[in-house]
């Protein structure tokens, strides 16, 4: 199986993860296709496959040397996004593409004004979506490439190795995918998630990371007769949301600029509730936007009175620099192994969150590494497959480089 069949089998499983639950994986669905990965593994021949009961997969290419070398790890996730169906879709491969518009289906549209980004990738093969779902290579590419890496280096017992470990697990998209990742069991020095955008990405910025929920308690009364009765939860809620700053959204902010971001308001006369991200790289910056939350949420209870308004707001992720900075080795490796592949680096900070991050704060150095997909989460996704045929000779050659750090 080359490259492209292993991805695009992967993608006709429908992984999507979801919001409040509490169950792990947070969908049952993401299970079938772990079950599936793991007899794939098998069947490829690598050691010590195994899945917990949670869903999280193990596996090891074992070494081909004697040599004493750093035992290093690859991780993916296998769950797409809450914010896009990911249900029977239907990928379309368009061969040399031109650069011009690509109609999706009747009336989807991929334009190159809209997305400029689809003007890098002519005279490449690139895989789309029919527009009704999102594609998935966030993150199957990432895993695709990781197996087809392994299943080459079997294969090629010319090139040098240590013990290379991979792993892939569910709920990566919803923040949760590093939460029940046993670091122990994994066994590396360092890892590296597969799960950046275009060519060349390297991430080992990223922003500081919170969720929060206000709950907002109105008072019903008959509209005829409410006057300084009634307290509309509807109206307090659109309050709420006008007490923060409104150039500090996702649509208006790039860089390193941290933002509010509004997921979704349920509400009524009696009850509302409000779902909000909060991202800042700088830690400071982002412990006074989670105060701004909790202050905002105050300055209803003095107004409308005392339990009007609750704030519920919890730390997700932090920026894993501060943990990259003292093991550049990490990052020297790909940059090197980037360099030998032909492939022009371009290291940047997520305007996100990896597994890694949270990884590398428990004690498992991870930056972030691209694998191919551009315009994630939506109907518009698409990958190159010379990008992913990029990624995983990337994987290879940091194998390949890692046998001769000790050197």
């Amino acid at each position: 199986m080359n490259l492209t069949e292993r991805f695009l089998n992967y993608v006709k499983f429908d992984t999507q993860s979801a919001e409040d639950t509490e169950s792990v994986p947070s969908t049952p669905k993401q299970l079938i296709f772990a079950e599936y990965l793991k007899q794939e593994l098998e069947a490829e021949g690598l050691d010590d496959v195994e899945m917990d009961d949670k869903g999280y997969i193990y596996a090891t290419l074992p070494a081909n040397t004697k040599k004493e070398i750093p035992t290093i790890g690859f991780i993916s996730h296998y769950d797409t996004s809450p914010d896009c169906s990911g249900k029977d879709v239907k990928p379309r491969i368009i061969e040399n593409y031109d650069g011009t518009d690509i109609e999706l289906s009747q009336g989807i549209v991929s334009t190159v004004e809209k997305f400029p980004e689809l003007k890098k990738h002519m005279g490449e093969d690139i895989i789309v979506t029919d527009g009704t779902t999102l594609l998935g290579a966030d993150d199957k590419a990432g895993i695709a490439e990781i197996v087809q890496a392994m299943c080459w280096l079997r294969d090629n017992k010319g090139i040098e190795h240590g013990d290379i470990r991979i792993a892939f697990n569910p709920d990566e998209e919803i923040g949760m995918g590093a939460h029940h990742f046993d670091v122990e069991r994994f066994g590396c020095e360092w890892a590296y998630t597969i799960d950046g955008g275009d060519l060349g990405e390297l991430e080992f910025e990223n922003f500081n990371a919170a969720s929060a929920k206000i709950n907002i308690k109105g008072v019903s009364v008959h509209p005829g007769y409410a006057k300084g009765k009634m307290v509309n939860a509807n109206r307090l809620a659109a309050e709420f949301v006008g007490m923060l700053p409104q150039d500090e959204t996702p649509e208006t902010t790039e860089g390193y600029q941290g933002f509010f971001h509004l997921l979704g308001i349920e509400s009524g006369i009696e009850n509302a509730r409000l779902s909000y991200i909060i991202r800042d790289h700088d830690r400071e910056r982002f412990e006074e936007r989670k105060q701004l939350i909790a202050d905002c949420a105050e300055k209803l209870n003095e107004k409308y009175g005392k339990g009007t308004a609750e704030a519920i707001v919890k730390d997700q992720y932090y920026n894993m620099k501060e943990k990259i900075d003292p093991n550049m080795h990490v990052i020297d490796l790909v940059l090197k192994a980037m360099q030998e592949c032909d492939v022009p680096p371009c290291v940047k900070p997520i305007r996100g969150g990896t597994d890694g991050a949270q990884l590398s704060f428990r004690g498992l150095p991870c930056p972030n590494i691209f694998a191919g997909g551009v315009n994630f989460h939506g109907p518009h996704e698409f990958v190159s497959i010379q990008v992913m045929e990029k990624a995983m000779q990337v994987i290879v050659k940091i194998c390949e480089l890692t046998a001769g750090y000790n050197d």
